[in-house]
């Protein structure tokens, strides 16, 4: 036993190796491994195993609200570009009815001023030969007064209509 003694105790007297206790510390420190893995080395695991799913999928979603982001660009960008383009179809339309409307207004103008031009010209006509008419009858009244004195006779109501006839046709005839 004193050989076992002596083996587990090397150079013990100087600071040396106790190999028992080194066998002692060598199984608890393996013990201490086993629980550290069992208990913290998995568990920490787990959550870096968490926190790299997370940081993966908080990537994958921001690529995906980049990409959204894009393509909302492109349709609010599309969309505007449909708007200035109905504006501008808006616009044309709108100078196109403008003239459509100024060429009706003219056209219309015209009309009345040519219906007014005709209106006057009737009435002009008719005015006139009203005015013809009763320079006819004086006309014709004075020349029977005129020839009643000359003839010096008295001339029947029906001979002065006669005579008041034949003087407004050759008047008519002349004009």
């Amino acid at each position: 036993m004193q050989a076992f003694t002596g083996f587990s105790t090397l150079y013990a007297g100087i600071g040396g190796f106790h190999v028992g206790d080194m066998l002692v510390q060598l199984f608890c420190f393996i013990i201490l491994l086993a629980l550290l893995k069992k208990f913290a080395w998995g568990p920490i695991m787990g959550m870096m195993q968490k926190r790299e799913e997370y940081v993966s999928n908080e990537i994958e979603l921001a690529e995906q609200n980049r990409a959204e982001a894009e393509r909302a660009s492109k349709e609010a960008a599309e969309q505007l570009r449909q708007t200035k383009e109905e504006a501008q179809k808006i616009v044309e339309d709108a100078k196109h009815i403008g003239v459509k409307q100024e060429q009706e207004i003219i056209e219309s103008a015209r009309k009345e001023a040519d219906r007014i031009k005709v209106s006057a010209q009737e009435e002009i006509r008719n005015e006139k030969e009203r005015a013809i008419q009763a320079l006819q009858d004086k006309v014709a009244s004075l020349s029977v007064l005129i020839a009643s004195k000359v003839i010096e006779k008295e001339i029947s109501a029906e001979d002065q209509e006669k005579l008041i006839n034949e003087y407004i046709q050759e008047v008519g005839e002349e004009r």
